[in-house]
């Protein structure tokens, strides 16, 4: 679908617009498919996470829900999280989302991720301000900056930009992608919900108009180091391998100390 809304001033040629909320197993199980594409192709494309509009979708949605969901796109929930209903109010997230964001878009990711790590991983809601604050934390952001930032009316107007952008470019789905080139006058190409790794790529071909040589995949060892958390498919996905020899890497890195198993997950402990 074609849509409007680029602006000036993007250095790459490309520039990507990836509508989240961070309470969406599909946002989550995408991001193994993400961090491939930065890695093989990132030197070409910038990308820009907004906040979607549709803060309520996932109001009164239960784990057990979630699960069955998460298991149609390829993911995996830990079983304790089937024990805990309803989610927390997605609103809340976003928020706390924005907050991190006054201090860096790095500082938004990592605490984006922390968050997912607690809903999906973990199974714990988020409606108390403490488990925000851990978020943080463990992100390495200035925690009294967050919690001053979380209550501040920067963070709402942050929220609200991420709103009005999603409603500009007429965002109904989460995850959606919006491609732009860098011709300001030509219409994005947007892309709504989960596909495989090689539907991202023709789109990056699309854009640019031309096929690009992909950069080398790091070892394994380097892509744990970054993505942290990984499954078995992540890893086969990602290298293109089978899964019986992705789950034999990861058992070699946990003999080694330098991952861990945590129920469905690996995390990188290195």
């Amino acid at each position: 679908m074609k849509v409007n809304g680029k602006q000036e001033g993007t250095a790459k040629q490309l520039e990507i617009y990836l509508f989240v909320d961070p309470l969406c197993p599909d946002c989550w199980a995408l991001e193994p498919v993400l961090k491939k594409l930065w890695i093989e192709y990132g030197q070409y494309f910038a990308l820009r996470h907004v906040l979607t509009g549709q803060l309520d979708r996932l109001n009164g949605v239960s784990y057990k829900q979630i699960d069955r969901h998460a298991s149609r796109v390829g993911i995996a929930c830990e079983d304790r999280v089937l024990l805990q209903t309803p989610l927390p109010i997605p609103y809340i997230a976003s928020l706390a989302v924005k907050a991190a964001e006054l201090q860096g878009r790095q500082a938004s990711i990592r605490f984006l991720r922390q968050l997912q790590e607690i809903v999906f991983i973990q199974g714990k809601t988020i409606t108390e301000t403490n488990t925000l604050i851990q978020c943080a934390i463990d992100a390495g952001l200035d925690v009294q900056e967050f919690i001053n930032d979380l209550s501040s009316p920067s963070a709402v107007k942050a929220l609200q930009c991420d709103l009005k952008i999603s409603a500009e470019m007429d965002v109904r789905e989460v995850p959606t992608l919006v491609f732009f080139n860098e011709n300001i006058e030509e219409e994005g190409i947007k892309i709504s919900g989960c596909y495989p790794y090689d539907v991202y790529v023709d789109l990056i071909h699309e854009m640019l108009g031309f096929h690009p040589q992909p950069s080398s995949l790091p070892p394994i060892e380097q892509f744990l180091h970054h993505a942290l958390f990984v499954t078995t498919d992540d890893i086969a996905m990602v290298y293109n391998i089978p899964r019986s020899k992705a789950e034999c890497e990861l058992k070699k890195l946990r003999l080694k100390q330098k991952v861990e198993k945590i129920g469905s997950f690996w995390r990188w402990i290195g």
